[in-house]
């Protein structure tokens, strides 16, 4: 029987707990979490299982990609459930590191961070303007305490994901970054620590996210305006959700172009709980009117 992962929360007992798998050569894949663990989470880590030989997951609260007025003090935290899910799905060592280790001047302080540059600053970064550079200097601390192989991510925040990607390229950092499918629930809705804060309406209401991405993907060989036509039309009969954006852009977050595969991206709020979703698009081009 398995005795579980081994937990660790400084960079010191990091570095011995990896200490024997490096000494063999073996690899290693990190999968960066904060914690309230679900089946998204463990999807990664599965994919995680099948990429390397050592399983590293952090769990980490990080209170810099928080902007002043959202919820880093409600924030779900679930270390002992958490624990005992990544036993099930076999991750080797679980890095649980206190703010102070990661900020040891303190999350505030004047220092270097990464600059995600002008796509930090769109979408999700036009409503957070300090999330990116907070999402992106804790992956870099990550990638450098862990010095893993193999970096898996979520598609769902793919505009991390891609922001991620871009940080690596730049920085030549020697990690491969694996993005992975969104894992959903049985009616579409994508599977987040945030849907716990939803009541039982607004869980009903939240669906037409999935529900709107599905019908302009459907209508991506129609080209770029059938997708967004198709997209705000099915959430037109959504009252109840306030979206902020719905757009288009290219697997790289440029703009679309017919004939190349595309990204459909959603962010909407219900009551106070901000959701986003987003979907492949195939898109061709766009038909005459």
């Amino acid at each position: 029987m398995s005795i579980g992962p081994v937990v660790v929360s400084t960079r010191g007992t990091l570095d011995a707990a990896l200490a024997p798998a490096r000494a063999q050569g073996l690899t290693v894949a990190l999968v960066p979490t904060m914690g309230a663990l679900h089946d998204g989470h463990l999807a990664l880590v599965a994919r995680a299982r099948d990429l390397a030989d050592v399983v590293v997951v952090s769990i980490f609260v990080n209170p810099t990609q928080f902007g002043a007025g959202e919820d880093l003090d409600r924030y779900p935290r679930t270390f002992d459930a958490d624990l005992e899910k990544l036993s099930r799905a076999g991750a080797d060592v679980v890095y649980h590191p206190e703010v102070t280790e990661m900020y040891p001047e303190g999350p505030g302080a004047v220092g270097v961070n990464v600059d995600p540059g002008p796509l930090g600053s769109e979408l999700e970064g036009a409503v957070r303007p300090t999330h990116f550079r907070g999402v992106l200097t804790v992956v870099a601390k990550l990638f450098g305490l862990a010095r893993p192989d193999f970096a898996v991510f979520g598609e769902k925040d793919y505009q991390q994901l891609v922001l991620i990607r871009q940080m690596v390229r730049t920085l030549c950092l020697p990690v491969v970054v694996v993005g992975c499918a969104t894992v959903r629930e049985d009616d579409g809705l994508a599977l987040s620590s945030r849907n716990r804060y939803l009541d039982n309406a607004q869980r009903e209401l939240a669906v037409s996210l999935s529900r709107a991405l599905r019908a302009g993907a459907d209508a991506g060989p129609s080209g770029a305006v059938a997708v967004l036509d198709a997209a705000q039309k099915a959430f037109g009969e959504a009252d109840g959700v306030d979206v902020d954006y719905l757009t288009l852009r290219a697997a790289d977050l440029t703009d679309p172009l017919p004939g190349q595969e595309a990204r459909l991206l959603v962010a909407a709020r219900l009551g106070s709980t901000r959701l986003i979703d987003n979907v492949a698009v195939s898109l061709g081009a766009d038909k005459d009117t």
